[in-house]
């Protein structure tokens, strides 16, 4: 059994009603807006935002930050080889930092890109490189009732009727995203990965891993399909990424780190292109806008997010906290995900209807209830797409305890004792790209 101690402390304390009260007026109902200070116990992501570990701030002592060649690079190149199977990698800043570097090389104007499901960024890249981002979920991700182990498959069927429609010569790049964020998190097979690169091979496209939680994945895969139950972590992950012609990773989800990305690759033509959009946006390729202390702590982080025993503590604290929600009276999306627990708020507050977010009226009043922050990703986050209205309560890494959890949950109860009388928003304000609005628009309760 994997557990912790605390090696070093930060203090949090629970600001009082009327300043919650008046940091969400001054956020425009924007959790996104809030200052970090003012919130007790932060959900809005598990994106940079856990704790590294004793190794990795050892490994950081030990950086190199030479401009070119440093043997920090050395290092990171050596571990996502042995981890993830890609000798051709290229460093940047970021998860977004890798989306522009890799799908600014593959889409152009008109193209098509299919996914089990597009998250924001990776939506707002395909339509900055002029494409239409596709989603084709499998039927159950919509079905909360659903017992069905893979909801993060991808549906090829509905992608096949897709480049039937528009040509196959329009869609270059076909993307699976494992886990599947926007479908509650939820796992990806190793059968539906090996059809889809058959099906990406099929009408010549570049098959792509979103691989920001490739070994939560595997966990799932040990865990649910038979064929790897007796396989390790480690194993079943470079297993389901060799299918892949190209990977997008954020370190700040399963290299435990908090901040770092990269593009790995295995066509060497789209090396060399990848390095040259990651001179001009990122830095030299083998720094990518990262300090070479970054590199270390990523190399260290990519080796123990393969360790079973690790995976196990993290997604039994995402499980812990679902029980808790489900409890509180909170409609849970199941089987629970990875890295977050994905509440239902349209079938929680059914009086207030899409078009005026219940979502984010739901996040809305879990701050001001108890000072937790979560983030909608229904019809606010994701405009002009058809999906659930959801609440996502995304659980940091090595970072939480148990009172923590508590306190959600008992923040999400008295929520719940009151649901009937929550009302919803409306936009006052947003950004000139729709997909990216969630980040900054400003929005005021409905009268």
């Amino acid at each position: 059994m994997r557990s912790y101690v605390s090696k070093v402390a930060t203090t949090i304390e629970l600001p009082s009603r009327d300043t919650r009260k008046a940091a969400l007026d001054d956020a425009g109902y924007n959790v996104f807006n809030l200052d970090a200070a003012d919130v007790f116990v932060d959900l809005l992501t598990d994106s940079g935002t856990g704790t590294m570990s004793d190794a990795q701030w050892g490994a950081m002592f030990e950086g190199d930050e030479a401009y070119a060649g440093s043997e920090s690079f050395a290092r990171f190149q050596t571990a996502v080889s042995e981890v993830m199977g890609f000798e051709k990698v290229v460093p940047v800043h970021q998860g977004r930092g890798a989306e522009n570097v890799l799908y600014g090389a593959l889409v152009e104007e008109g193209d098509h890109v299919i996914n089990n499901t597009h998250f924001d960024t990776t939506r707002a890249h395909v339509a900055n490189a002029g494409g239409v981002a596709v989603d084709c979920p499998v039927p159950e991700a919509r079905d909360l009732d659903s017992d069905a182990p893979f909801k993060g498959n991808f549906d090829l069927g509905a992608a096949r009727s897709h480049v039937d429609e528009v040509g196959a010569e329009n869609v270059p790049v076909v993307v699976l995203t494992i886990t599947n964020n926007s479908a509650a998190g939820q796992p990806v097979s190793i059968e539906n990965t090996r059809a889809v690169a058959a099906f990406a091979e099929e009408i010549d496209a570049t098959f792509v891993v979103d691989a920001c939680r490739f070994a939560e994945n595997a966990y799932f895969v040990r865990e649910r399909e038979s064929e790897f139950a007796d396989w390790s972590v480690a194993d079943i992950a470079r297993e389901q990424l060799r299918y892949a012609d190209a990977i997008v990773m954020s370190g700040k989800k399963d290299a435990l780190t908090n901040i770092g990305g990269f593009v790995g690759v295995r066509d060497q033509d789209l090396f060399e292109v990848a390095k040259q959009r990651a001179i001009l946006y990122e830095g030299f390729p083998t720094y990518g806008g990262l300090a070479g202390r970054d590199l270390d702590a990523m190399a260290v982080g990519l080796r123990e997010a393969v360790e079973y025993d690790y995976l196990d503590h993290r997604i039994g604290q995402v499980r812990e906290l679902a029980t808790k929600l489900s409890e509180a009276g909170l409609p849970v999306f199941e089987p629970v995900g990875g890295h977050a627990v994905y509440v239902d708020a349209g079938e929680l507050l059914p009086q207030i209807p899409d078009a005026e977010f219940p979502g984010q009226a739901l996040v809305c009043e879990l701050y001001r209830e108890g000072g937790v922050r979560a983030v909608e990703l229904g019809s606010f986050a994701f405009h002009g797409t058809d999906r659930p209205e959801f609440v996502r309560m995304a659980v940091p890494r090595r970072t939480y305890h148990r009172e923590h959890f508590d306190h959600v949950a008992e923040t999400a109860a008295a929520v719940a004792d009151r649901r009937e009388e929550l009302r919803g928003y409306e936009i006052v304000g947003e950004p000139a790209m729709p997909e990216l609005r969630h980040f900054s628009a400003a929005l005021r309760p409905v009268e």
